[in-house]
């Protein structure tokens, strides 16, 4: 076990947050109007639901991607690439769009789930570092993604990567949110309850 001073933990936490700071930054310019356009029409088009899955820290974005899909108008769940694979994949139709969040696109699970979404007529969109990944392959559409390295301990451990990785979900989510016109009072319908219930309540 290493120890450290005071002054030096508060330098490796500030260098932390510059690091994860630059990659948020970064972000503006790897996004691409016609890629943007691309996704979200498939999104806007899809006449069933939006399920989205991912693996390991990429599940716990996916799980917030979705909920705020939902959230802004677009009707979006999370699922779980394992447990589809257990028979769960049997929720998944040809109307449905497949978004999965894969940093290297290589995990065994979420391939193996795509390709059964695929057999099963369903549209994929792939955010992903590497577009030649075989999870790539399969896609119809993708979202490219990458983080600097530096923003992840060793490179690997995704701290900066989920953070980037969530932002790059806003961005669509608030896109489509303008794009459908979708109201604070569409919203309030579906979220009448905690703080935000009470604030929709009192400004009516």
């Amino acid at each position: 076990m290493t120890s450290f001073s005071p002054s030096q933990l508060l330098h490796k936490a500030q260098n932390v947050i510059q690091n994860e700071t630059d990659a948020l930054f970064s972000i503006k310019e790897q996004l691409d109007a016609d890629n943007l356009e691309q996704i979200t029409k498939m999104i806007l088009d899809c006449p069933g639901h939006i399920l989205v899955a991912g693996a390991g820290t990429s599940r716990a974005v996916a799980v917030r991607f979705a909920h705020l899909l939902a959230c802004c108008g677009t009707p979006a769940l999370p699922i779980n690439a394992a447990d589809a694979l257990h028979g769960g994949a049997g929720a998944i139709k040809k109307d449905d769009v497949i978004f999965v969040i894969s940093k290297g696109g290589r995990s065994r699970e979420i391939n193996n789930f795509v390709e059964i979404a695929k057999g099963r007529g369903a549209t994929i969109i792939a955010q992903t570092e590497k577009p030649d990944s075989p999870l790539g392959q399969m896609s119809d559409a993708i979202y490219h993604i990458v983080t600097p390295s530096e923003a992840d301990p060793y490179g690997m451990i995704a701290t900066g990567t989920s953070l980037l990785n969530a932002l790059a979900g806003d961005v669509l989510c608030t896109l489509l949110l303008d794009i459908r016109g979708y109201s604070k009072e569409e919203f309030g319908v579906t979220h009448p309850e905690g703080a935000v219930g009470v604030r929709l309540e009192e400004g009516k």
